[in-house]
């Protein structure tokens, strides 16, 4: 067995290795096990239930992560007159009223915002030739920082596994997004690699490459034991806390749909790429919900107004792009 300096120094060495490919490009990184769920929640902060709720989550849901950051100074008086601009934009009939299915249509338009800036930034990063980028340009760029010999492989015994892993993983995936099979990705099929959950044909990769994680037997499926070790791997021996245990549960009751002790592939999709469940209806149904004073059903720009904490608080958004942008919502 390795002592633990050995342990420490191979640790030591993956961990500089992926933050420092995951820094500089749009390299896939191994995902954290509570962020595998991909159609999960519209926010990373916990919405929590009807006596805990959290109003951060509706203020990301409704206006973006990165909008919500910035605007943590503003006055009740800015984010009410900002809000109100977005209203206007949210109510697409001008009838002067948000309908549920508007409020719904306005999520998923942030939602999806985020998808297109990022591959508009990444997109920018590569050199393109023309209007499609090349799989050779794409790896030279993410892994080229990394000292290689003649053969292409990385000199550091320490990094050889992981660069291997994520170049492998990387061009596995950029076959599948690269639909015409020439080798290189358009501006919507690099989107497509970065963000593999979002269209149909993609989204198998993504099992594949969550299996590939988490299955460390390789026999093609995921125990419980593999399950409950990639997201608390207890490499010191602690008591197991309450959050692992009621994993154990939903492993049983949930994840395992056909009580054979594992989950198949077919079984990790439901669970990563959940079919069942719209967060953007549920969020819409709740501001709705919370918001709908006279109960008719809809909202009127004022009850928005009145609500304006409910929607952005005090991290109200400039909405920057989509108030001097002509975009597409």
């Amino acid at each position: 067995m390795l002592d633990s300096l050995k342990v420490m120094k191979i640790y030591s060495a993956v961990l500089c290795f992926s933050l420092v490919v995951t820094s500089n490009s749009g390299a896939i990184p191994k995902d954290d096990h509570d962020k595998r769920v991909f159609d999960k929640e519209l926010s990373d902060i916990e919405h929590g239930n009807d006596d805990t709720h959290n109003p951060e989550y509706d203020h990301e849901s409704f206006l973006g992560k990165e909008e919500a950051k910035t605007f943590d100074q503003l006055t009740p008086e800015e984010s009410k007159s900002r809000l109100a601009i977005i209203v206007k934009k949210i109510d697409k009939d001008n009838d002067g009223f948000v309908t549920e299915d508007e409020l719904k249509n306005w999520i998923k338009y942030v939602m999806k915002r985020y998808i297109y800036q990022d591959t508009e930034r990444q997109w920018k990063e590569h050199e393109v030739k023309g209007d499609v980028l090349e799989w050779e340009t794409y790896k030279d760029k993410t892994y080229g920082f990394i000292t290689t010999d003649e053969d292409g492989k990385p000199t550091s015994e320490d990094t050889a596994g992981s660069y291997d892993k994520m170049v492998t993983r990387d061009e596995k995936r950029w076959k599948r997004a690269d639909e015409n099979g020439d080798g290189k990705l358009t501006k919507e099929e690099f989107a497509n690699f970065l963000h593999p959950e979002e269209v149909d044909h993609m989204k198998e990769i993504v099992v594949e490459e969550t299996m590939s994680d988490i299955d460390k037997d390789k026999d093609g499926y995921i125990t419980l034991d593999e399950y409950i070790g990639d997201m608390w791997p207890n490499k010191d021996n602690e008591d197991e806390p309450d959050w692992v245990k009621n994993e154990r549960e939903n492993f049983a009751n949930y994840r395992d749909k056909n009580k054979d002790g594992k989950m198949d592939a077919n079984e990790v999709k439901d669970w990563i790429l959940p079919a069942d469940y719209d967060h953007s209806d549920a969020e819409a149904k709740h501001l709705m919900g919370e918001s709908d004073v006279d109960k008719d059903g809809k909202l009127t720009h004022e009850e928005i107004i009145e609500k304006y904490d409910l929607f952005v608080g005090s991290q109200a958004t400039d909405f920057g792009e989509a108030l001097t942008k002509h975009d597409e919502f």
